[in-house]
């Protein structure tokens, strides 16, 4: 994608929207997760819709594969050793964050590890580093299709 289009969003969003400048660093890991998580959901969502039209309960089903906690929980496994100095710290502080108990479906260590994945996304969308952020992504949606066999 072109780098001016990416910036022209953002003028957009500041000039239309009103949004300002922030310091990423000022904002509770769980504020970071709940922005990473929408982020993220977006771009999973945009994912499968690029793979064909199909009736939303698929494309909901295809989605839900990528955004449960134990998909985000696997796909940290493998960013950790992907991630700068800066980068743990940030996905470190949403997973020790103190938040509400996970979904019954779900494990307390892939809900945490989730929480700090998303702590993570929300903090590079933020910090306007969206190519890192993406690079993160497309490297754990192929950690998941290794382990699977497909995406």
């Amino acid at each position: 994608m072109e780098e001016s289009v990416i910036w022209q969003f953002d003028l957009c969003m500041k000039e239309m929207l009103g949004m300002k400048e922030v310091d990423v660093k000022e904002y509770s890991p769980l504020t970071l997760a709940y922005i990473g998580d929408s982020i993220y959901d977006l771009i999973i969502k945009s994912f499968v819709v690029n793979e064909g039209n199909r009736p939303v309960k698929e494309l909901h089903r295809q989605a839900s594969r990528f955004v449960q906690a134990s998909a985000q929980s696997r796909m940290m496994r493998v960013l950790q050793e992907e991630l700068t100095e800066e980068e743990h710290g940030v996905y470190k502080r949403g997973r020790n964050a103190k938040s509400v108990s996970p979904a019954k479906n779900q494990s307390v260590t892939d809900y945490r590890r989730a929480t700090g994945f998303e702590a993570l996304i929300g903090y590079l969308y933020l910090k306007k580093e969206w190519k890192r952020m993406l690079e993160l992504i497309k490297e754990g949606l192929k950690s998941l299709e290794e382990a699977e066999g497909e995406v």
